[in-house]
């Protein structure tokens, strides 16, 4: 199929024709429903305020469901199918294979995400986002989500095609670039999930309809969670590969191995989607074999990688940030930083919340002991924020600020807003899931409407501190949608009103990088040699809080053995 190749004068990025218009469709449409997203997260956090308890419990659980379809599958699948495209077709600098199947994704995720929300809004489906069976919702809530899963998965085969394509038109030598090896990874893990949905999804749906007689409720259980929690791991894969581009493209950076970066990336394969099982600890019907093998062997390995990459993606920056000639001190480095520039505060930020918030909580819920304590506690809506929404949704964030001027052809908007928005978003978002977590550890329940139990004939006296971080989830939680609500601002004025920039000059084939561009910084190869050691403290900083706040819940679980 012809086509023409767009070389960005600023960024040296060239964007294929097929690609460029598949990314800015499914970048719009994800920003779209991450809108929608938002708005339900003011009728969330309004009523689990116990303040305000906006919601009468029926409405709540239906805006609940929508919150988290919308902000776990149709914000963030969306933008990643624009992310893989970019990290195909423009890194590779390669025409985009099967561009049809590529709007046969795009229409197929559009059409099922409509139809799964016209479900839950219709407010027979108010499943939440596990759908756990016995609960029932519409056919049309499970045949929308099967829809926008078979075009996810499309998407992830034109990516493999042009992969395919760039390696028989030898548009680049050697490896795939780092942040393509990322993108690969997290279409692999895509491709795993998907499949895992399609076979309890595809029964769950005959079962709506009156096929199937039922479902066995652990064994969906059990399945569903290869798709519930290995989704995230597509989001881990994807926000740790622009952790890459980010830093390349606004200083040089390059990783301090990529060998090393790389056997990361495949521990991921490997070993993340076990980290599901710490959905499944406190069910009867795993056994503790499973459970022990999953928790304390496998799921490390996925650790393991998470933390190889919190120790080389600061390490590249301190390289670059070195070779530039900050050497004075441990941290000079870091404190001169371009922490003016939205995509990289953002990505920085993303970066430490998910570290210091989303992975140590997250190796606390997967021991199976703690885990006991935590499991169905507010707990666990804040693990899953800090690392989903400050780690990958701030991520996402972080470079569109580069898309929106390069894919766009857009000047962004209010320069200064830009600059505070990451910082109004992030730290919100991380101090909002640092005081669930304190309320999970409180007690406070993870899906009750209402913590006080309020018209129920016994009552349950919390302690204040339980109403305190509460109140406090609520008020930051206002913080971050502020936050968020600004960023969609910033981005759609910037598409309608920002001033127009130059495009580039249009060719009929690939041209060669130009040298010492962002593009070329984002596609090179090689490791950077130079010594770390404000990294190396700042990895052990991370690893110390982890030892202290590990021990510090088992004293928590210590607390509870008297009962026995």
């Amino acid at each position: 199929m012809a086509t023409t190749y767009r070389t960005c004068p600023a960024s040296g990025l060239q964007f294929e024709a097929h690609a460029e218009k598949l990314m800015k469709w499914n970048a719009v449409v994800a920003v779209l429903w991450l809108l929608v997203g938002g708005i339900t997260a003011i009728g969330v956090i309004m009523t689990r305020w116990p303040a305000f308890k906006l919601l009468p419990p029926d409405q709540f659980y239906t805006i609940l469901t929508a919150h988290g379809i919308d902000m776990l599958l149709c914000w963030i699948i969306f933008f990643e199918m624009a992310v893989l495209y970019f990290a195909s077709s423009v890194l590779l600098r390669c025409r985009l294979a099967a561009p049809k199947w590529g709007w046969v994704q795009f229409w197929l995720m559009v059409v099922g995400s409509v139809m799964t929300n016209v479900a839950i809004f219709q407010g027979e489906s108010s499943v939440m986002f596990t759908s756990y069976v016995p609960m029932q919702a519409a056919p049309h809530f499970y045949l929308g989500l099967i829809l926008f899963a078979v075009g996810a998965l499309i998407g992830c085969g034109v990516f493999f095609g042009t992969l395919v394509v760039a390696k028989k038109d030898k548009t680049y030598t050697g490896s795939i670039p780092m942040v393509t090896f990322g993108a690969l990874t997290a279409a692999i893990i895509a491709v795993f999930t998907i499949l895992t949905g399609a076979g309890i999804l595809l029964p769950t749906f005959l079962w709506s309809v009156g096929l199937i007689k039922e479902i066995d409720a652990q064994l969906y259980r059990m399945v569903w969670w290869g798709l519930g929690h290995s989704s995230q791991q597509i989001n881990v894969s994807a926000h740790v590969a622009i952790w890459y581009l980010i830093p390349a493209i606004v200083i040089g950076a390059k990783p301090l191995s990529e060998k090393v970066s790389r056997g990361a990336f495949l521990m991921y394969i490997l070993f993340l989607q076990l980290a599901s099982a710490h959905h499944l600890l406190s069910d009867p019907g795993m056994s503790a074999e499973w459970k022990v093998l999953n928790t304390s062997y496998f799921m490390y390995f996925a650790v393991m990688a998470s933390m190889i990459h919190g120790f080389t993606v600061p390490g590249a920056i301190e390289a670059a940030q070195r070779r530039k000639g900050f050497t004075n001190g441990l941290f000079e480095w870091l404190r001169k930083a371009p922490w003016g520039n939205p995509a990289f505060s953002g990505m920085f930020i993303s970066l430490v919340s998910f570290g210091f918030l989303g992975g140590i909580s997250g190796v606390v819920l997967g021991t199976e002991q703690i885990n006991m304590l935590m499991h169905n506690t507010f707990y666990v809506p804040g693990h899953f924020h800090t690392t989903v929404v400050t780690g990958t949704t701030l991520a996402f964030m972080a470079v569109t600020y580069l898309l929106v001027p390069t894919l766009f052809k857009r000047e962004m908007i209010h320069p200064k807003l830009c600059q505070i928005q990451p910082y109004l978003f992030g730290i919100a978002m991380s101090i909002t899931g640092l005081v669930m977590m304190g309320a999970g550890t409180l007690g406070v329940s993870r899906r009750h409407w209402d913590m006080a139990f309020s018209g129920a004939p016994f009552q349950y006296e919390w302690p204040g501190a339980a109403y305190l971080m509460m109140g406090m989830t609520g008020f930051f939680g206002v913080i971050t949608i502020i936050g968020g609500a600004l960023w969609i601002y910033l981005v759609v004025g910037s598409l309608l009103w920002g001033k127009k920039l130059e495009g580039g000059a249009v060719s009929d084939k690939p041209t060669p990088i130009p040298a010492a561009t962002p593009a070329a910084s984002a596609s090179h190869h090689g490791s950077d040699h130079v010594g770390v050691p404000g990294t190396v403290v700042l990895v052990m900083a991370l690893l110390v809080s982890f030892v202290l706040y590990y021990f510090v819940n088992w004293k928590y679980l210590s607390e509870v053995w008297l009962l026995s």
